[in-house]
């Protein structure tokens, strides 16, 4: 099935000091970097964020204004691409590969999305499938998206989720990236 690929990476970082999260790196390569190698089948790829180099050609997009939180991002990304289906993911994801985001893809089935649990078991709705009829349908839920909160984005939706894995844990802190 062919799906577009919709990367987070405008947010402030600010568990970081202001460190630009997208761009720190793990084995020589930054976080970025390794989503946007995970979503290489991609129809279309949008970055949406303020643009930097990457390890690859993509689109670039941003929240207006900027600022405006993760579901005013997931709108600006969302109006790239027409793909029935849309992986969407945050930045900071380090463990995600081509095999896990195809799987996402694969396991929607007739659910208006598929996602990853991290380690812990927590859903993790930013690094999840997503049938782009259920999307809209969900923006349009809750109207304005700045800063709106992700929970009440996805409210409503038919989900499923994977085991529990690394694939799904994100970099909130420096001490994730020592795992």
């Amino acid at each position: 099935m062919e799906f577009d690929a919709v990367v987070l990476a405008g947010g402030g970082s600010t568990r970081f000091g202001g460190v630009d999260k997208a761009l720190l790196v793990l084995d020589g390569t930054s976080l970025l970097d390794r989503v946007l190698k995970a979503t290489i089948l991609a129809r279309s790829t949008v970055v949406v964020g303020p643009e930097r180099a990457v390890c690859r050609e993509v689109g670039w997009t941003r929240e207006e204004p900027a600022g405006g939180g993760p579901v005013a991002g997931i709108a600006a990304g969302l109006a790239v691409g027409q793909a029935p289906v849309v992986v969407l993911l945050s930045c900071d994801l380090p463990w995600i590969t081509a095999q896990e985001v195809g799987g996402l893809v694969e396991s929607i089935g007739e659910l208006d999305g598929f996602g990853l649990l991290d380690t812990g078991g927590r859903e993790q709705w930013l690094a999840a499938a997503y049938r782009r009829t259920a999307l809209v349908a969900a923006l349009e839920r809750v109207g304005d998206p700045q800063n709106q909160s992700v929970r009440r984005l996805f409210r409503g939706l038919e989900l499923g989720w994977s085991a529990p894995s690394r694939a799904g844990d994100d970099v909130d802190s420096w001490a994730d990236l020592d795992d």
